[in-house]
C-alpha cells in the first residue's frame, strides 16, 4: 500500500492524467450544451493541461516543488476558455499546497484538492453549482472527510473517484440547462478524467497515447445534444481574452482586484487571475475597448483575442435551420440491445422506460425538443406510457408531436421500419399504425405473487407467456413456456423474431432458435439481443 507520493510518482500521475483526458476529449466536447461556448470543453481542458505538460517537460528533476511550479504556470499560460481557466485555477491551488512537501500523504493531498476548489471558486465572478466547480468541491470535501481514515492512496483515491462520479451525475439536477439537454456537465466529466488518470498511475495502470499532442479542434458541437433555440439569447456580444504582462512597478494586487471589479460592471463570465508577474483576463462584454483600456493601466497586453459571439450564434442558428428536417422519430426503450436496434432504424432519440420505469411527460417532451425536426413521431412502446406521451404534446414548443400508440417494443420496431422521409406526415402516420397492427406480439416473464387469473393458478416465480391482453402459457421452464406461447400465437406468419432479455444467456437463446426453426421449417427465425429487464423474451410474429 502506497502511503506517500514523491516527485517521480507525482510526475507520473500528471502524465497519465494528461493522456486520459486527451483520449476522452471528443466525448467531453460532445457534452457541451450552450449555443456559443467559448470553445469545446474537452478540447479546452486538454489543451490547457497539454500546456502544463509542455512546461513540465522542461523540468529536469523529480523535485515536487519544481514539478508543481512548472505545472501551475504552464496551465495558467495555456488556459483556454472558461473551462481551461477554471482548470488552471484548480491546478494553481493544488500545486501551491503541494510545493513545500517532497513526500505527500493523503492529508496533504486532500488539503491540496480543497485549495484547488477554493481558488477556482474565487476566480469566477458568479460561481454556478452543477459545473466543474461543484465536482471539484465535492471531491475535495470528501477527501478531507476521509483523509485520516484512508492513509493509503489506493483506497483513498478509489473513494474520491467514486464521490466525484456521483457529483458528475448530480450536475443535471443543479443546472437546468444540463437537464434540458440531457447531459452531465462537461467540465466536471473532464476533471474526473484527470483524477482517474492520477489514480491509474498510482495503481500501476498504463494509458496509451502521447504525452503532448498537437492542437486539435473537435468537430462535434452542442447542436447534436440540445435544442439551441431554447437556450436563451446572448446579452454580451464579445468574448474578450488576453494576458497582462510586464506589469508596471506601481501595480499592486489590489489593482488587479479592482480591474476584476470593474470588468464585472462591463459584462459577465469575468475571470481575472494571476499575480504581479502575469495576469489572465477573460470577460464577455459589449465594450471590449473599455476593458482593454482599463487593463493597460496595469501593464502590457499579450495574446489578445476578441470573438464576436453574436456572429457565432447566427452561424449556429443558420446551421441548425439548414439541418432541420420535416420529420423525426423518438422511441421509449428498455435495454441496451433494444436501444441499439432503434438507432439502427434511424430513430433520432431513445429514452429509457418501460414496465416499472415509466418516463414522465416532461421526459418525453425534453427528448422530442432535442430532435431537430418539425414533426416527431413518438413510439411509447408500453400501454402505460401512451397517456404521458399524449400529455407531452402540450409541453413541446416549435414542433408537432405525433403519438403512434405502440404498446410494446416489437410494435415500435414495426412502426419505425416503415418510416419513409419521402412521404407526408399523414401518410407515414397511417403506415406506422398499419404496421403496428400487423405484428403479433408475445412476452415471456415471471409471476411476482400467488394468484388465479385467465384460468391459471400462478405461484411466485412461475414463468408466464402473454399476448397484449392475457396469459396464454405457464410453466417452470423459460424455453418451454416460450415454445408454448408461440404455438398459441402463430397462424400463418412467415417470420418469428425473438428479442432476449438481460437474464437470458445468448447460448440459451440460440438453442431455442434452433428448436423453433426445426418445429416451423417454413418460417424464418431470428434472434436479437434486447437486454430488457423483467421480460425473458419479446416475440414478434409477422
Amino acid at each position: 500500500m502506497q502511503k506517500t507520493i514523491n516527485g517521480a510518482m507525482l510526475k507520473s500521475m500528471v502524465v497519465t492524467a494528461a493522456k486520459l483526458l486527451e483520449i476522452n476529449r471528443v466525448k467531453i466536447d460532445a457534452l457541451n450544451v450552450f449555443p456559443v461556448p467559448d470553445g469545446d470543453t474537452g478540447t479546452n481542458m486538454s489543451l490547457t493541461f497539454q500546456s502544463a505538460m509542455k512546461a513540465l517537460m522542461n523540468c529536469q528533476n523529480n523535485s515536487v516543488s519544481e514539478i508543481t511550479e512548472y505545472v501551475s504556470k504552464g496551465a495558467l499560460r495555456g488556459a483556454r476558455g472558461n473551462s481551461g481557466v477554471i482548470l488552471s485555477q484548480v491546478l494553481r491551488g493544488f500545486c501551491n499546497t503541494l510545493k513545500n512537501n517532497e513526500e505527500i500523504d493523503t492529508r496533504c493531498f486532500a488539503q491540496a484538492l480543497m485549495a484547488g476548489a477554493e481558488i477556482a471558486y474565487g476566480a469566477v465572478s458568479k460561481p454556478k453549482e452543477g459545473t466543474m466547480l461543484t465536482v471539484a468541491r465535492m471531491v475535495a470535501e470528501h477527501a478531507m472527510s476521509i483523509r485520516n481514515k484512508h492513509k493509503d492512496f489506493e483506497t483513498f483515491f478509489a473513494e474520491i473517484i467514486k464521490k466525484g462520479n456521483e457529483a458528475v451525475e448530480l450536475t443535471p439536477s443543479l443546472l437546468p440547462v444540463l437537464k434540458k439537454a440531457g447531459v452531465v456537465d462537461a467540465g466536471g466529466k473532464g476533471l474526473m478524467c484527470l483524477y482517474e488518470g492520477m489514480y491509474k498511475a498510482i495503481i500501476g495502470e498504463t494509458v496509451s497515447g502521447d504525452v503532448v499532442v498537437s492542437d486539435t479542434k473537435s468537430s462535434e458541437t452542442a447542436m447534436e445534444h440540445a435544442d439551441i433555440m431554447s437556450l436563451g439569447h446572448i446579452e454580451f456580444a464579445y468574448c474578450t481574452e488576453f494576458f497582462i504582462v510586464n506589469l508596471k512597478k506601481k501595480t499592486t494586487l489590489a489593482d488587479i482586484e479592482r480591474l476584476r471589479e470593474t470588468l464585472m460592471t462591463l459584462g459577465d463570465c469575468v475571470i481575472v487571475i494571476g499575480d504581479l508577474e502575469l495576469v489572465k483576463v477573460h470577460v464577455h462584454t459589449n465594450q471590449p475597448g473599455v476593458a482593454l483600456t482599463k487593463a493597460l493601466e496595469l501593464g502590457e497586453l499579450d495574446k489578445l483575442k476578441i470573438e464576436n459571439m453574436l456572429e457565432q450564434n447566427r452561424a449556429l442558428m443558420r446551421k441548425y435551420e439548414e439541418q432541420k428536417k420535416p420529420m423525426g422519430m423518438m422511441a421509449v426503450s428498455a435495454g441496451e440491445g433494444i436501444s441499439g436496434i432503434f438507432k439502427d432504424l434511424m430513430v433520432d432519440a431513445v429514452i429509457e422506460g418501460g414496465q416499472s420505469m415509466n418516463p414522465s411527460a416532461s421526459d418525453i417532451a425534453d427528448a422530442v425538443q432535442r430532435i431537430n425536426a418539425e414533426n416527431v413521431f413518438v413510439f411509447p412502446n408500453n400501454k402505460n406510457i401512451i397517456l404521458a406521451a399524449e400529455q407531452a404534446k402540450s409541453l413541446v414548443e416549435n414542433k408537432r408531436l405525433h403519438v403512434i400508440p405502440t404498446k410494446n417494443i416489437p410494435q415500435g420496431f414495426s412502426a419505425a421500419i416503415v418510416f419513409n422521409p419521402e412521404l407526408s406526415v399523414d401518410e407515414n402516420k397511417t403506415n406506422m399504425i398499419h404496421a403496428m397492427d400487423s405484428v403479433t406480439v408475445g412476452q415471456v416473464t415471471y409471476a411476482v405473487r400467488n394468484t388465479k387469473v385467465d384460468g391459471f393458478d400462478l405461484k411466485i416465480g412461475d414463468i408466464m407467456g402473454l399476448d397484449n391482453k392475457k396469459i396464454l402459457a405457464k410453466g417452470k421452464d423459460i424455453s418451454l413456456v416460450t415454445l408454448n406461447l408461440i404455438e398459441k400465437l402463430r397462424s400463418n406468419e412467415e417470420l418469428i423474431t425473438l428479442y432476449y432479455g438481460q437474464d437470458v444467456k445468448e447460448e440459451d437463446a440460440l438453442a431455442l432458435q434452433k428448436i423453433i426453426q426445426e418445429k416451423y421449417p417454413s418460417c424464418d427465425v431470428e434472434v436479437h439481443y434486447g437486454g430488457q429487464p423483467i421480460y425473458y423474451y419479446y416475440i414478434a410474429l409477422e
